[in-house]
């Protein structure tokens, strides 16, 4: 049966595998992740230690901005939902700069911070590649890529939840603790200028990954 201290060293030997992957081998750690967390959820509801744990508000070092990396924002949403946690952001008073942060049951938003954490890295190095192969491109290069990864990730997920729902579908909801304790979050959409001026050639390359996505890449990427 797996435990909590299992669970949570499979989440870090994955993301140790995947350091430094291409974006679909990305995109198939972060579903792995997921598979792995309703693995935990359905262990932990036969052991009913879910009602046991705290709400736990973890504020990361992430930051972004309007105008640089956006899209940051996108991925917390994403990537909150999709691992039982609600991500929010935090501006200080007269700065443009934001932070983000999770809330969730203390064992889901240790893993999710960890989730989020590697999902910027991987789309920021992405975007290093980008502008160094070509100086050329426009400022919104980098942030229309990480619009694509986005909207590719989520679908991932949706895909996901979709062929797995009558299974494991069903324990990767928000729950109701953290629902109660995020009530008070803003619901006031993050809208920032660039998003007016997707190129879409960069968008739809993050986009179409997400679409080649396989869950068993990372396997065979061990196995070779």
């Amino acid at each position: 049966m797996l435990t909590v201290d299992d669970y949570k060293e499979k989440i870090k030997k994955l993301l140790a595998l995947a350091q430094s992957p291409s974006e679909a081998e990305a995109k198939a750690a972060l579903l792995k992740a997921r598979k792995l967390m309703a693995e935990y959820k359905l262990t932990e509801a036969d052991l009913k230690e879910a009602e046991e744990q705290p709400v736990k508000d973890i504020l990361t070092d992430i930051t972004c901005s309007k105008r640089r990396d956006p899209w940051i924002v996108n991925l917390s949403t994403i990537i909150g939902r999709n691992y039982c946690c609600q991500g929010y952001i935090r501006r200080n008073k007269h700065k443009q700069t934001i932070l983000i942060g999770f809330i969730g049951l203390e064992n889901d938003v240790e893993v999710c911070v960890n989730i989020f954490k590697y999902a910027v890295e991987v789309v920021l190095a992405e975007i290093k590649r980008i502008m160094k192969e070509d100086p050329c491109h426009s400022e919104n290069a980098g942030v229309s890529y990480g619009y694509g990864f986005c909207a590719g990730l989520h679908k991932a997920f949706k895909k996901q939840q979709e062929e797995n729902q009558n299974e494991w579908g069903l324990v990767l909801v928000l729950p109701k603790a953290v629902a109660e304790a995020t009530g008070h979050l803003t619901k006031k959409p993050f809208n920032a200028r660039s998003q007016e001026n997707i190129t879409p050639d960069n968008y739809m390359k993050g986009y179409i990954e997400g679409e080649k996505f396989s869950i068993n890449r990372l396997a065979e990427r061990k196995q070779a």
